[in-house]
């Protein structure tokens, strides 16, 4: 239903009728103003959406225009060259498309939104503007009147007179503004239908515009889709002919690569991992390497194959030596050691098979390793040692974290390498040159102690051995020790001796070296005091070996160069007490060494485990044994040895009267660390 029509005569009575269908003539107003409103908000969105959709749609196309195909093969069929320029074809079509697109958008601001914008705010803000100034005159009227029927008739008449001639102006004034409001209402009424309704009609034309030309560009584009439409069908039904010929070969291939392999430029390639120095440790590199025998080059590119990328840049070194790495000297396996003229240090590299490794090291003209069964206390074992042990004290004596930090393990081995070489062993008086690092030579003298068939304090001791480092007396710990040395076969026991010599020389420069008694008891004691089995108990029982080395660093002198005393018939050995009497104390703090020096060498303890060699004891210690007591006929067993399994040897009583040594209190650090 329509609005009523507003009469300029209702104007004057102003009549609640009046009034009510002014309201309905208002709230009209009011519901297309808010209805424009919301238009040209969403006009606004869809132009926005327009040129989001002509820009993605424009990226679209450059990116087909972009692409090029790459036909397999060095020439084209006529079929390939048209599907290769398709994607040119479809880009410029896309791009005449959002040309015109635009041209629509662009209009679209002229022809919708400002129009509506201009209506709304001419026209409807007009109608707003009249009834704020119908709605005054209203007010004022009405109060003029109430207080013009207020004046009391006793006035003068002059008086009376006046205000009614003011009374009937503003009357006359609020008609004029009612008459103009009434007038501007039933203007916008009229205009919205045409003003309101032509520019969506302007739009619709716009977008029907657009929908030809795009009509158009098909028309014109129809040739070019039938050929192309001709080319991917030629193109399928040759792909169908040749994958079952190309499937045939991929069979072939299966069964039998060798045969069908290309004949590469190179000697020798293929993946290995190279090991590289990183600031936390070491690590494994992939790289894809060549290597060609006339020129000796080695090609090393890192290449990830998950990620399909480089992983740093091309090197290329000239080959010196390759020599296939021990399984026993690193934790990896099908590893071998290559040198390079032009880069110093050994590169490691760890091929992908045991196969693998054989052809690599076959092309580099490889060598097996100088090496030798198992270690041995002999002239050569003998040698080592003491070339190691002169020269840390010639060179090396005052360097920090002496014999716990750890060299390079592919250097340690090459210098055990070379020193365990009968030739260059029989060489007694050539030192250690100067380019072998002090912590490589401490770790080759480790790793040669640790190569022995048995520890150097040799299995059947190392019981008696921690039961006297468990000793609550400090000199009874001493004598038992004392005694418990003079039992090892004497070239374990010339060895130990060495040994201790020049541990009490590193400890005397432990300001310097930071290397206390502690500290070397620590390095020392799992290497001469390994346990024959590795159990929980053996593994609480390591602190006691550390403690065992102390004593015999602190007191070599006394040790080695006195014969112990005859122990009584109860030695203190077996009478370990498990509960503690009044009279009893605890080690004081004296008796413990000072530990200067903590710091974590995982690399130690792995290198313990993979440098032991299990081998047979019984024979070598039967016989070293024998030849002892052969060689000290003038001396008689005695039965009162404090270990019942043992044959214990009675010395002599020397005369010595040497003062134990006072030990600064301390702790002990984990063996694991080092």
């Amino acid at each position: 239903m329509g609005l009523p029509a507003l009469e300029f005569s209702d104007c004057c009575l102003d009549s609640p009728q009046f009034r009510e269908r002014l309201k309905s003539h208002e709230a009209e107003l009011d519901k297309t103003n808010k209805f424009i409103k919301e238009l040209i908000k969403d006009g606004k969105s869809l132009v926005a959406a327009l040129k989001n959709l002509s820009s993605a749609k424009r990226k679209f196309a450059d990116s087909l225009n972009e692409f090029k195909f790459r036909c397999i093969g060095d020439a084209e069929t006529d079929d390939e060259i048209c599907i290769a320029k398709s994607l040119q074809e479809f880009a410029t079509v896309l791009r005449n498309l959002e040309d015109e697109r635009m041209r629509m958008i662009e209009n679209a601001g002229e022809v919708l939104i400002t129009p509506l914008e201009k209506f709304r705010k001419e026209q409807i803000g007009a109608a707003k503007d009249a009834k704020k100034k119908y709605d005054k005159e209203t007010e004022k009227y009405c109060g003029v009147l109430e207080k013009h029927l207020n004046l009391s008739s006793k006035k003068k008449e002059s008086q009376l007179q006046e205000a009614d001639s003011q009374v009937d102006l503003v009357r006359q004034h609020f008609y004029e503004v009612s008459l103009e409001y009434v007038f501007k209402v039933q203007e916008v009424q009229e205009r919205k239908m045409f003003e309101f309704v032509e520019p969506l009609l302007a739009f619709l034309q716009g977008l029907f515009t657009f929908y030809h030309h795009g009509y158009e560009l098909a028309k014109d584009f129809s040739d070019f889709k039938t050929e192309l439409t001709i080319s991917i069908q030629n193109t399928r039904n040759r792909f169908e002919g040749t994958r079952s010929e190309v499937e045939s070969l991929m069979r072939k291939m299966k069964e039998n690569p060798e045969e069908h392999r290309n004949i590469s430029p190179f000697t020798m390639e293929g993946y290995l991992y190279v090991q590289e120095k990183r600031h936390f440790g070491t690590s494994w590199v992939k790289h894809y390497c060549t290597y060609q025998r006339e020129s000796k080059r080695i090609t090393m590119v890192p290449f990830d194959q998950k990620s399909g990328g480089k992983g740093g840049e091309d090197e290329a070194v000239t080959l010196k030596s390759c020599i296939r790495r021990k399984t026993d000297s690193i934790e990896k396996r099908f590893c071998f050691d290559v040198e390079a003229v032009d880069r110093p240090g050994v590169i490691t590299m760890q091929a992908l098979s045991e196969e693998d490794r054989k052809l690599w090291m076959e092309a580099m003209d490889g060598r097996e390793p100088v090496r030798r069964d198992t270690a041995q206390l002999d002239n050569i074992g003998f040698s080592i040692i003491r070339k190691c042990i002169n020269a840390v004290e010639t060179r090396g004596i005052n360097e920090q974290g002496l014999y716990r930090i750890v060299g390079v393990n592919s250097r340690v081995q090459k210098l055990l390498s070379i020193l365990m070489d009968p030739k260059t062993a029989s060489e007694t008086e050539t030192d250690i040159c100067a380019e072998w690092e002090i912590k490589t030579i401490t770790s080759a003298l480790k790793t040669y102690l640790r190569m022995l068939p048995g520890p150097l304090m040799m299995y059947q001791f190392q019981r008696s051995f921690i039961k006297a480092a468990k000793l609550e007396n400090q000199e009874s710990r001493i004598s038992e020790i004392h005694n418990l040395v003079h039992r090892l076969p004497e070239k374990n026991r010339q060895m130990l001796q060495m040994l201790m010599n020049h541990l009490a020389n590193v400890a005397n420069n432990h300001k310097q070296n930071l290397m206390t008694v502690a500290n070397l008891g620590v390095v020392f004691g799992p290497t001469l005091l390994r346990p024959q089995e590795e159990t929980v108990a053996a593994i609480m029982d390591i602190k006691f070996q550390n403690i065992v080395v102390e004593i015999l660093i602190e007191n070599h002198e006394k040790i080695f160069n006195t014969v112990p005393e005859t122990l009584p018939p109860n030695s203190q050995l077996l009478l370990l007490s498990h509960k503690k009497n009044t009279d009893s104390k605890p080690p004081s703090c004296s008796e413990r060494p000072l530990t200067l020096f903590h710091t974590a060498q995982a690399n130690e303890n792995q290198e313990t485990r993979n440098s032991i060699i299990n081998s047979s004891l019984e024979s070598v210690i039967s016989s070293n044994v024998n030849s002892f007591l052969h060689s000290n006929s003038t001396l008689r067993p005695s039965l009162n040895s404090s270990d019942p399994d043992l044959e214990v040897i009675k010395p002599s009583r020397p005369n010595s009267s040497e003062k134990i040594p006072t030990r600064l209190c301390g702790t002990l650090t984990n063996p694991s660390q080092v």
